[in-house]
């Protein structure tokens, strides 16, 4: 499945079809920078990787010692791990697959004559320069592999760095550009017979050699891929260009996307002879033209410098090689490490303090926590009193006992007429419930008389007895708006439905609904018994108007 995975990415990588590209610079920069985004190297800095090989103990071994398959795999497989571990959940990838990607390129890179040979070094140079971060720490940090403990640089382990790093052109068929020759290495310096870190970082940024000149490239081809240039390209005629834009010097305003520049594509009157000037960035007509008035006027500063200066001898790190043992330097025994660190420590003479020395410190211990701690008072102190200073006086008025009575009957008022607004609000939902079922009631009478039209009416609940011509039906209409009383809660509530049968009374039908309710539907089919229900629904409704807007002007009585 390994096997597998790195050949479908070999053919993904032969579709891209790099080899188009004219200039054996950019082509080979285009190649080594898709094999970093698809191993995920461009997101592992340098010191990433340091650390990963400080770890597995590579940092302790001589260069020139052989690393097996395991270790190269395991090393890859620990800085993938990690690197998943600080993603954000946004980005996800699978370790698993970027470690035999990467793995399966460095063993294609480093073999040699039939051979694979993989030393301290070569794994090294390899993630160094594969690696993401900036090229300055890169730099620096293979300066430190090739030099002496007095910080010159040896010319026989910058080759051999030459040797190694060069094997990365070669891998992706780039060989006969940027292979290794045996001069490859004085022609870096020429001229230097002492080489320290500073002249080491400007021989190869701002003279580079020309076997390194890919190194370079690639990290300018990273910085540039996301730059946005919102002009179109005089070929393809694309709206807006990514990366790079070439403008021609002799040509007006003719300029080109790096795929049409990179694969020679020309038009109209423009030739592939005709000289042209990259760029990296975007700037305005504005900004041109400001800098061009600041470089006349002599206001523009000096270049910045292309690294800052650093020391010219290393500082001495704290040599711990003496009390590593053979047996802790294998992987992941950092357990087995500590613990030959604590044996040699305690085996070793050890000086105790006096009891006189011991009270002197912790007195001094005791003063200076005395200190803090009154520089902590002083703070809050401070603190307080500008807290103090920007809180409002507190209103007087608060303090007289009249009008903190009168704020108590108002609260009290205000909750008096809120139970009541629950009670009536109560009221009207049991009232809602009772003229339901009257509504039922009414439909299902008006239904029987639809379908006994030849029959007598009679009230219901009431027997059949004399005609309406000969028997004249009372009916009382008070004049004042019903009044429904309080059907406790565990009185059911029944409803008319179609199991019932006909000979089922009124009255039991009205079982659970309001008394005066009942009684004047009990005194006929004459009396509109909607008007009065209509009527007392208004009734009700501005008896709850009335009491809000009584609440209302309580509570702003209240809050003034």
């Amino acid at each position: 499945n390994e096997s597998l995975t790195f050949y479908i990415e070999i053919q993904l990588y032969y579709s891209q079809k790099f080899d188009e590209i004219r200039l054996s610079t950019y082509r080979t920069a285009c190649k080594l920078r898709y094999i970093q985004k698809k191993c995920n190297l461009h997101l592992i800095d340098v010191y990433n990787v340091i650390e990963a090989i400080r770890d597995s103990g590579l940092n302790a071994v001589d260069l020139s010692a052989e690393v097996s398959v395991l270790c190269l795999e395991n090393l890859l497989s620990s800085l993938f791990n990690q690197l998943s571990k600080r993603l954000p959940t946004t980005h996800v990838i699978q370790p698993r697959d970027s470690t035999v990607l990467l793995l399966g390129f460095l063993l294609h890179a480093a073999e040699s004559e039939g051979r694979t040979r993989l030393t301290v070094l070569s794994v090294k140079s390899m993630l160094a320069v594969m690696c993401g971060g900036k090229l300055v720490d890169k730099l620096r940090y293979v300066f430190s592999q090739v030099s002496d403990s007095a910080g010159v640089m040896v010319l026989s382990k910058f080759d051999w760095f030459l040797q190694e790093a060069l094997k990365l052109p070669t891998a992706v068929n780039e060989g006969p550009s940027f292979g290794y020759s045996h001069t490859s290495a004085r022609a870096c310096f020429p001229q230097q017979k002492r080489v320290l870190v500073n002249e080491f970082l400007d021989g190869i940024l701002e003279e580079t050699p020309q076997c390194l000149f890919w190194l370079l490239l690639t990290h300018r081809l990273a910085e540039t891929e996301n730059v946005h240039h919102p002009v179109s390209c005089s070929y393809c005629r694309n709206n807006g260009m990514m990366g790079f834009r070439y403008r021609c010097r002799r040509c007006h305003n003719y300029q080109l996307c790096q795929d049409c520049f990179w694969r020679g594509n020309a038009s109209g009157s423009h030739s592939n002879q005709h000289q042209m000037k990259e760029h990296s960035s975007w700037r305005s007509p504005v900004g041109k033209m400001k800098r061009g008035l600041s470089k006349t006027l002599g206001c523009v500063s000096s270049a910045p410098p292309p690294h800052p200066f650093y020391p010219e001898h290393p500082e001495r790190t704290l040599d711990l090689s003496h009390i590593v043992l053979a047996a802790a330097q294998r992987l992941n025994e950092e357990h087995a490490l500590i613990a030959a660190y604590v044996t040699k420590l305690q085996s070793g003479p050890t000086t105790r303090p006096s009891k006189q020395d011991e009270e002197h410190r912790l007195i001094a211990h005791n003063r200076e926590m005395k200190h803090t701690d009154n520089k902590i008072l002083a703070e809050i102190q401070r603190i307080r009193v500008e807290q103090e200073a920007c809180q409002p006086n507190p209103d007087k008025t608060t303090a007289n006992p009249t009008l903190l009575a009168e704020l108590r009957q108002l609260r009290q008022r205000k909750d008096e007429l809120e139970q009541r607004m629950s009670t009536l609000q109560e009221s009207r939902r049991e009232l809602m419930v009772q003229l339901e079922g009257l509504m039922k009631l009414l439909k299902d009478e008006e239904r029987r008389q639809a379908s006994s039209p030849s029959r007598p009416i009679t009230a219901p609940g009431r027997s059949a007895g004399p005609s309406p011509s000969h028997t004249p039906l009372h009916t009382h209409t008070p004049s004042h708006t019903p009044t429904l009383t309080h059907t406790p809660s565990h009185t059911p509530t029944h409803t008319l439905t179609p199991s019932h049968t006909p000979t089922q009374t009124a009255q039991d039908s009205m079982a659970g609904v309001g008394g005066d309710v009942q009684q004047a539907f009990t005194q006929g089919p004459r009396r509109n018994l909607c008007n009065d229900l209509i009527v007392a629904a208004d009734s009700i409704t501005h008896t709850m108007s009335s009491l809000v807007k009584e609440l209302h002007a309580g509570t702003h009585t209240l809050s003034q």
